[in-house]
């Protein structure tokens, strides 16, 4: 698993924070680590983020991305690799990426603009996920598509409209590429081309979708089982 590949640098407590067993074991790894422990007003805290910190706050590296990946070697492996295409939201995307870490994605492809990157709300809506994922930045997500089909990997996109198939009459084992569309618009004309299949969820309610990040969930959770049923895992490294 992928972790401690940040540099940490203070903890911030916000004054009059009452002890308990989760704050003793914060401090203990904050002495591990030999941060500064600074006690602020809380309404700093607030200033300094814009999520909801439970009066407590660690400063860190930025998140790195990575920079390497070999698409061959992780089809080959049959992984489960998950594309984000422009979601803002960065609740969507937080929760999407823990579902990824909990299915086995290998690898996560975000564009690098008109999305949402990897910030403290999307880090506290992943409840720390994102530390346990490898996450790259892709500026033509159609071309990474492309080079993935080339690399032995079947596309899948999610949409929500008449022209997709259905979710659970579709076969989308690994390797595969999940590619989930934006709140909005949905898939982009372009990714969408590049797709093998659009699946899309059955909807008997008289709610016309699902957000992003319960559709996505719930198309991993799906190629999670159609590799079971082939005896086929995307393991997590």
């Amino acid at each position: 698993m992928i972790a401690n590949r940040r540099r940490f640098r203070r903890l911030y407590l916000a004054e009059g924070l009452e002890r308990e067993e989760r704050l003793d074991e914060i401090l203990e790894l904050a002495g591990t680590h030999a941060l500064d422990v600074a006690r602020v007003p809380r309404a700093r805290l607030d200033e300094m983020v814009g999520v909801n910190h439970h009066g407590v706050l660690l400063e860190a590296s930025l998140y790195p991305y990575a920079d390497e990946y070999d698409l061959e070697e992780l089809a080959a492996g049959k992984a489960i690799v998950l594309a984000l295409d422009s979601i803002v939201d960065p609740q969507n995307v937080g929760t999407l990426l823990r579902t990824a870490e909990a299915t086995g994605v290998r690898l996560v492809v975000i564009p690098s603009d008109r999305a949402a990157t990897i910030t403290p709300s999307v880090v506290n809506a992943s409840s720390g996920a994102v530390e346990h994922l490898r996450i790259v930045e892709e500026i033509n997500l159609t071309r990474f598509l492309n080079r993935a089909k080339d690399a032995g990997f079947w596309v899948a996109g999610l949409a929500g409209d008449e022209g997709a198939q259905p979710l659970f009459d579709s076969r989308m084992s690994p390797p595969i590429v999940l590619v989930v569309g934006s709140e909005g618009s949905g898939l982009r004309r372009l990714v969408r081309e590049a797709c093998d299949l659009v699946v899309s969820l059955p909807m008997a309610g008289r709610v016309e979708s699902l957000n992003a990040a319960v559709a996505g969930s719930i198309a991993l959770y799906e190629v999670v089982r159609d590799a079971e049923d082939l005896g086929e895992t995307g393991g997590a490294t």
